[in-house]
């Protein structure tokens, strides 16, 4: 898992750097400088891609689309300014019990 959460960490980096580019010059960029609701919109129609590869059964179409997912829901965390360390936090939080008792505190937390 480490060489998993390396290279997200890796990906993460590279889209906060590009934040400030020539949205001109580049696809993160200009996602960026689009704001968070086009960045929304490309991680719904990534995440439908991601849902028809998995129920047409082409292995290699849903390894592609599940990059594009990630991808794209970095993007997304990046416009509203979260780091991927925080998701990360929070995982490692849930991890740390199980899931019965996780779902039960979230419900109790909403109620």
């Amino acid at each position: 898992m480490t060489g998993t959460r390396n290279a997200l960490e890796r990906l993460a980096a590279t889209i906060e750097a590009r934040r400030g580019a020539d949205p001109e010059t580049g696809w993160t960029a200009k996602l960026l400088a689009r704001g968070p609701e086009k960045c929304a919109e490309k991680f719904g129609e990534e995440a439908i891609e991601t849902v028809i590869a998995a129920l047409s059964q082409d292995r290699q179409a849903l390894i592609s689309e599940s990059a594009d997912l990630v991808y794209h829901w970095l993007v997304l965390l990046a416009s509203r300014g979260i780091a991927l360390e925080e998701v990360m936090a929070e995982l490692d939080r849930r991890t740390a019990q199980s899931g019965l008792e996780e779902k039960a505190s979230r419900a109790d937390a909403a109620d």
